[in-house]
């Protein structure tokens, strides 16, 4: 069960902008991360990569946890709000559900919950 203190400290690094460095941080070696139905992203390096990739479209991003967060055992329940704007000079806002499955202090599955419709500009 991962302790507060932990959960606060990555949800700072994600409000921060530096959703690749939390990434590193906070996620096991074989984590995975994944879009509502989609297939999983698997492995630490691959979620970073697919990260920072996705950050090099942006031109300005904010990062919002809208609380308060749930905690159960080993599996926590993030609303995220966030803000892209695309270097398009398109925008998206988009709020979604982020369903952790922790191992001790780190994260070890994400999937995340959102409407699709959401994202424009990509």
């Amino acid at each position: 069960m991962p302790k507060v203190e932990t959960i606060e400290q990555f949800i700072a690094m994600v409000e921060s902008n530096e959703h690749d460095k939390a990434i590193e941080k906070f996620y096991t070696t074989d984590a995975s991360m994944q879009e509502n139905q989609a297939e999983p992203r698997v492995g630490r390096d691959n979620l970073v990569a697919n990260e920072k990739n996705t950050l090099l479209k942006v031109k300005s991003l904010v990062s919002k946890c809208i609380r308060p967060y749930f905690v159960n055992g080993d599996h926590v329940a993030i609303q995220w709000y966030f803000k892209f704007e695309w270097k398009n000079g398109t925008v998206s806002e988009i709020e979604e559900i982020a369903w952790q499955n922790w191992q001790d202090e780190l994260i070890n599955s994400e999937k995340f919950f959102y409407d699709p419709k959401q994202f424009t500009g990509l």
